[in-house]
């Protein structure tokens, strides 16, 4: 079944997509937006080493896209987990920005097993045939494979830190329930509900009181799929486990409010939401040197 979180905020329009996964990721925008959109923000890579990886996992490699300082260190870092429309320019330009501030960003593409985003044109079509068929066991492993590549990389495995949005959003509080590595993790509207199955037996919700680290919420008031007593009701309940975690909610902000070629996107609150995130990180240890 269609979860209507994963595209909210978005015009039922035909997708433009280009690239291809397993080998490489998608090249341009994947969305259907108003129209294949300009994003408000770009991010250049003077003074930084960024590309494209290729991540071992227990059964092959994955794509990747990372960005680092080009300078020389060990550097604080950040998992980057995608929406469910692939590791396009806007998540690149997460990694990228993330990178400026003195961040080891990588981005896996972690759908390219089950479906090549590349090639689908309708959301619906991806929340059914690629992403319900996700186990989030792999998904979680495969986190777990990305931070390892990024340690032997140039990444400080005691600065390890996780963000995500939408569908990433919901990972991110899984990956802090699974992994004692984590020093902090930020989930930008994460849907905290949905139907369990075999394979994605827990909800984000159901794990609010397993999160291994402090965790950061940032939501929309006005997020049609993601109500603010669920968000609130997640919130107490961790807390309630004595762990850390800390909601904000944007009054009128919509789903994917940070997504900058979303007709969703909110400039204030993204700013903010941005601000947030990177302040989360240094108060919890996921520090940039100097």
């Amino acid at each position: 079944m269609h979860d209507p979180t994963e595209t909210a905020g978005l015009r039922d329009y035909p997708l433009a997509r280009r690239g291809v996964l397993m080998t490489g990721l998608i090249s341009g925008f994947t969305l259907a937006t108003q129209r294949v959109e300009a994003q408000a923000i770009h991010t250049d890579t003077g003074g930084l080493d960024a590309g494209e990886a290729q991540i071992p996992t227990n059964d092959g490699k994955l794509p990747a896209y990372f960005a680092r300082p080009a300078r020389k260190g060990t550097f604080p870092v950040v998992l980057v987990n995608e929406e469910i429309f692939g590791v396009h320019e806007y998540i690149k330009d997460v990694c990228r920005r993330l990178a400026k501030a003195g961040f080891f960003a990588v981005a896996t593409e972690y759908y390219a097993r089950i479906g090549d985003l590349s090639k689908m044109t309708d959301p619906q079509q991806i929340v059914r045939d690629v992403i319900s068929k996700t186990p989030d066991g792999q998904y979680m492993a495969d986190l777990d494979s990305t931070a390892a590549w990024a340690l032997d990389n140039g990444g400080s495995a005691t600065r390890v830190g996780v963000l995500g949005f939408c569908r990433g959003g919901r990972q991110t509080w899984l990956y802090a329930a699974h992994s004692p590595h984590l020093k902090a993790a930020v989930a930008l509207y994460g849907p905290l509900g949905g139907t369990p199955s075999p394979i994605q037996p827990l909800t984000a919700l159901d794990v609010a009181d397993k999160i291994k680290c402090p965790l950061l919420g940032l939501y929309g008031g006005q997020d049609a799929g993601i109500p603010v007593d669920q968000v609130r009701q997640a919130e107490a309940k961790a807390r309630a486990a004595h762990e850390i975690v800390e909601i904000v909610i944007y009054p009128d902000a919509l789903h994917g409010f940070h997504a900058d070629y979303r007709p969703s996107y909110r400039q204030a609150d993204a700013e903010d939401a941005w601000n947030r995130a990177l302040a989360w990180f240094r108060r919890f240890g996921v520090t940039p040197a100097g």
